[in-house]
């Protein structure tokens, strides 16, 4: 038979918490489920874990190299046999009614896409808020191109819609040829989003809360560097040249275009900073003052108290 919904779980050094990623997709209720696991050449237990799970329950692919979270994904992707997919990050869970109420409300608007709400964990297991007001993501009902790209505009977006976790239908993926880009370590899930919709894909919204994102320190969600800012830009460009995109959607790529190019300044600034370069920080500052603005107080103190020792060792 098959399966209503295929789980990918892409696993890096996740032996702490694979179990509660592969039991919350297990818990599903209504819905029939295969889980896929794919170990990305982990240097922990992570593979252990996996193969004890029962292989009819949990099927395990263990990749020769690391091909990053992209990659895994696609690996995943590539075995899937269910009508809709989802991907589980290693470190996060759904709840259980999840899949049941997003295939219903996809299938009954005929859509090929469907998100909804994110519950948000501190590490130490205290809920926070929920990620997106239920009211915002009522009132959105379908996302659009236009409006995913608008939700992404980096360092501005209200509410980040990147963190929104879809499910696909499996034959819209395969038959427009739609896989994770597997260069970008950030970001991949946008562009995957984005060429969908851009490809006809219908993303409509269930507004309850179905996704458990467990914030983790060191996540590399969480920290952005100037050289995944660089990758995320090109891979813009290149979505840019492989897709049509209306008015709408175009001013929208247009400011997510510009906030890309002021957060590579402001992490260029900030690496200087640290380098405790400062020359190299202060053109950086004056060749683009918008990403001055990107710094929290702290560091732009920090950076005057910088410019400051620099003219004065200077002698001016």
């Amino acid at each position: 038979m098959q399966p209503d919904v295929s789980f990918v779980i892409a696993a890096y050094n996740a032996e702490a918490t694979l179990d509660r990623a592969i039991a919350s997709a297990m818990a599903q209720r209504d819905v029939a489920i295969e889980v896929i696991v794919v170990d990305d050449r982990s240097n922990d237990r992570t593979l252990d874990v996996a193969r004890a799970y029962p292989q009819d329950i949990v099927r395990v692919v263990a990749l020769p190299a690391n091909r990053g979270p992209g990659g895994a994904r696609n690996a995943g992707l590539d075995l899937a046999r269910g009508r809709w997919v989802a991907v589980l990050d290693s470190d996060d869970a759904v709840l259980p009614g999840r899949l049941a109420a997003m295939i219903a409300r996809a299938e009954k608007a005929g859509a090929e896409i469907a998100v909804d709400n994110v519950q948000v964990v501190r590490e130490d297991g205290t809920p926070e808020d929920i990620m997106f007001p239920t009211g915002y993501l009522e009132g959105l009902g379908e996302i659009s191109l236009t409006d995913y790209i608008a939700g992404n505009i980096v360092f501005e977006s209200r509410f980040n819609l990147g963190y929104l976790k879809p499910i696909f239908q499996r034959r819209f993926l395969d038959e427009n040829q739609l896989r994770y880009d597997e260069k970008l370590r950030i970001g991949e899930d946008y562009i995957l989003l984005a060429s969908a919709l851009a490809k006809g894909g219908r993303c409509v919204v269930e507004p309850t809360v179905g996704y458990v994102y467990h914030i983790r320190t060191g996540s590399i969600s969480r920290v952005l560097e100037l050289h995944h800012v660089e990758a995320m830009a090109e891979a813009d460009a290149a979505f840019a040249a492989a897709h049509f995109m209306d008015d709408g959607a175009k001013a929208a790529f247009a400011r997510r275009g510009r906030s890309l190019r002021k957060a590579a300044s402001f992490l260029s600034l900030v690496q200087h900073i640290k380098a405790r370069a400062p020359l190299r920080a202060i053109r950086t500052a004056l060749s683009d003052p918008a990403a001055v603005r990107h710094m929290s107080m702290p560091i732009a103190v920090r950076l005057r108290r910088v410019a400051a020792q620099f003219a004065v060792g200077t002698g001016r």
